[in-house]
């Protein structure tokens, strides 16, 4: 048996998918890079795009094409609204929550799909029915209104699933879930929910464990990572603490490692995460610092909790202790009553921090934000416009960087093949794209040293200098 795995989204989902897929495991499928050889295929999915979301609707309305000259079962997961998760139920056979993930295998098995369920706890008939069992499938199976029970409401993070790493050098640890900040843009307190910490041992103990194994990069991910531990105050580290720690740890190893966390929050942030990362060589010196807006007003309206001045605080502790550190951001165009006064603003902000990236969005109501009550009233080809020109002015501040790296030597994670035939690619601990000419495949997940020949606003090409040996 076989299944295929689609991942729509943030690295959040695809901290997801790789449970979903050690589930899959141990339930005795193979994965399979090919949807139609599978025959379980799921969608990890992100209703915090419109993109994402239409993303979904094609894929499944294929699949269920395919319905019609074989059998296949397919599912969808991860970061869903309600009014969302209402549409799905109509159109996929599984829809759940990732923190229902230990009923999945009792899901399919109802599907005549004889799975090791055991091994993840079985429940009784009742109970298998109100818990595992969504809308579309118990209308099929002949039962109808019933409610999910406490038991779903308690079930365990999705970080409690050992995951199934999709790179041998790359990984992602959860570190925390959800978000209290509810920003009038966003949908995530509605899909994630409250935040909640994972207990630092574990984080440390996974790790290790991927340290230890050889893997080069690893990414701290949760929804605001530096209120890590304000849940569980004077029980957990804070994490600062939590950061010094990881350093501590992955430069006794001995071995090369990056270690960055995304996305972290202007409000949150404090000095000492700053400091922590500046202490350790294992920390990775590349900052993701969402502004989303570069005015005071609009910030408020965004609900964002922080002001220009404060997000230039923060920005100032970064320059005075990691000269060296790169700089990405998130911005979004055309937010609701943004004026053409308030987008100079943010054309400003560009300038002055000179971001080496940044992930420009054009505002897009969606169902469950505070915002998709309030006019949509910047006109589409407007927010086209103004998408167009911030990306030209951070074309213009990020290859202020790369510049500076012409005729240097610099460090590189070899990531992959390049689009360029003959080139492969990585980046380096800013996260910088670098290319270069090589047909040795056996060089992707390590490190080599690369001298930078030429260079555009977000990447380099150079030739290489020296591979590192690994241990």
């Amino acid at each position: 048996m076989k299944y295929h795995l689609v991942i729509l989204g943030c690295q959040m989902n695809q901290a997801d998918a790789e449970r979903v897929q050690a589930v899959m495991a141990k339930m005795g499928y193979e994965a399979t890079e090919k949807e139609e050889d599978a025959n379980v295929i799921g969608i990890i999915a992100c209703s915090v795009r419109q993109k994402a979301i239409d993303k979904v609707y094609s894929k499944i309305a294929k699949w269920n094409k395919w319905k019609n000259k074989r059998n296949l079962i397919t599912f969808v997961s991860g970061c869903i609204l309600p009014d969302d998760h209402e549409k799905f139920l109509k159109l996929f056979d599984l829809v759940f929550d990732m923190k229902e993930l230990a009923t999945f295998p009792a899901m399919l098995s109802q599907y005549g799909v004889t799975t090791p369920v055991s091994n993840f706890g079985r429940l009784n008939d009742d109970e298998f029915i109100k818990v595992a069992t969504p809308a579309s499938t118990a209308e099929k199976l002949g039962f109808s209104g019933l409610k999910p029970v406490s038991k779903v409401a308690a079930a365990p993070q999705t970080w409690e699933v050992e995951p199934v790493y999709n790179s041998s050098f790359e990984a992602y640890i959860p570190i925390q879930n959800g978000c209290n900040k509810f920003c009038t843009f966003c949908a995530v307190p509605y899909t994630r929910g409250r935040e909640v910490s994972r207990p630092s041992t574990d984080i440390i103990e996974e790790a290790r464990g991927l340290v230890e194994k050889g893997y080069k990069s690893i990414t701290l991910l949760g929804q605001n990572v530096n209120s890590y531990g304000l849940d569980k105050k004077g029980e957990e580290l804070s994490f600062a603490q939590l950061l010094d720690e990881l350093g501590k740890m992955a430069d006794d190893s001995g071995n090369e490692v990056w270690i960055y966390f995304t996305s972290p929050h202007p409000r949150d942030m404090s000095r000492d995460v700053i400091e922590a990362i500046a202490r350790h060589r294992s920390l990775g010196k590349q900052i993701h610092l969402p502004v989303q807006s570069g005015d005071d007003k609009v910030l408020i309206r965004m609900n964002r909790k922080h002001s220009m001045e404060r997000y230039r605080e923060v920005v100032s502790w970064i320059r005075d202790l990691i000269p060296s550190a790169t700089l990405f951001t998130d911005i979004i165009v055309g937010f609701t009553g943004e004026t053409e006064e308030q987008f100079e603003n943010t054309r400003a902000a560009v300038r002055e921090f000179k971001y080496n990236m940044a992930y420009i969005a054009m505002y897009s109501p969606r169902p469950g934000a505070a915002a998709y009550a309030w006019q949509d009233d910047v006109p589409h080809a407007e927010k086209k416009r103004r998408y167009a020109v911030l990306t030209s002015d951070l074309e213009k501040v990020a290859v202020e960087h790369t510049q500076r790296l012409k005729g240097e030597t610099v460090r590189v994670l070899v990531r992959g093949k390049d689009r360029k035939d003959g080139f492969l690619s990585g980046h380096t601990e800013g996260k910088i794209t670098v290319r270069f000419a090589s047909d040795d495949h056996s060089l992707i997940g390590s490190f080599v040293d690369i001298r930078i020949e030429s260079v555009r606003p977000f990447s380099t090409e150079g030739e290489m200098v020296k591979q590192t040996v690994d241990a």
